[in-house]
């Protein structure tokens, strides 16, 4: 990436990653609700540190077909929720155990499993009552908003996050094949991934093509982003990464790295970007911000 893509990247990132906190700090309710802890811990685990990248793919989908930001901005917010609430769930013991993300004690650790399970399970509750807020979401049509919060569900649930997940668990510490660990991709990190991106582009009103061609985008660089993130895991600076390292492996996770190797997991992920660009070749420079992210997923650190 070029030093003036690099700047323009990061400064496009930050900006959108302000607009994005700015209104998660609206939305959500505040701590001097009762029962306190639940709304603190619900906070800890959203102002953690995120990178908001759902959330921005969701806006750059919108505007890459001329919509707005803020028509799209509380559905944004409510992917960010859900990624949150599957991370916090992540966490615990009886999934990953980790004791740190992004450089912070987990939620578990600071509030103990049952607050931290009951907190995942409001976030996601919290996001499908966000996108039915009719004061924010009243001026979208309500056959789109509901084409888009079906599919957020669907990309969520057994057919998508949860489906995945599931697998993931159920093949560590074995040897699976290949089509497995696309499965466990493609539903664990990729359908989110793929939902932001069309979220955006539903609310703004896409034509077929264009959200076809979107979609598309999504699909590949949904599991460009999980290869980058297994590839992390093996040789990432914790540091930057805000937690240790080799825990895929410590654990026996079907990874691309494991099954691969590290070379052919950074072709894998550069040939998906590659994809990713192609699919949106038509697209004028309202689609540049999602072309310089495709780039950033595969070439980012942490």
């Amino acid at each position: 990436m070029s030093p003036n893509h690099s700047t323009s990247l990061s400064a496009y990132l930050e900006a959108r990653k302000k607009i994005t906190d700015d209104a998660l700090e609206r939305y959500l309710p505040s701590e001097e609700n009762y029962p306190p802890v639940i709304f603190k811990a619900v906070r800890y685990s959203v102002f953690a540190g995120g990178k908001r990248i759902r959330p921005i793919l969701c806006m750059a989908s919108a505007e890459a077909v001329g919509g707005d930001i803020e028509s799209v901005l509380p559905v944004a917010c409510a992917l960010e929720l859900i990624h949150t609430y599957s991370l916090i769930h992540d966490d615990l013991p009886a999934i990953d155990d980790d004791d740190y993300r992004r450089g912070r004690l987990t939620s578990h650790k600071v509030f103990g499993e049952d607050i931290a399970i009951l907190a995942g399970d409001a976030l996601l509750t919290e996001a499908f009552r966000l996108m039915t807020e009719r004061t924010l979401m009243g001026k979208v049509a309500p056959d789109r908003l509901l084409a888009v919060i079906h599919d957020i569900a669907e990309a969520a649930g057994y057919f998508g996050m949860v489906g995945g997940q599931v697998v993931d668990v159920q093949s560590e510490g074995k040897t699976v094949e290949s089509e497995v660990l696309h499965y466990i991709h493609t539903r664990k990190t990729g359908a989110m991934i793929t939902s932001a991106i069309k979220a955006g582009a539903v609310l703004a009103d896409a034509s077929e093509i264009e959200l076809n061609s979107l979609v598309a985008y999504g699909r590949h660089v949904g599991l460009a982003f999980q290869i980058a993130d297994d590839i992390l895991n093996v040789e990432g600076d914790p540091a930057l990464l805000g937690k240790s390292t080799g825990s895929d492996a410590k654990r026996g996770k079907v990874t691309y790295p494991a099954l691969a190797g590290l070379e052919a997991s950074r072709k894998k992920a550069g040939e998906l970007v590659e994809s990713a660009l192609f699919a949106i070749k038509s697209f004028d420079q309202r689609a540049e911000p999602l072309r310089m992210i495709a780039r950033y997923i595969v070439e980012r650190k942490f």
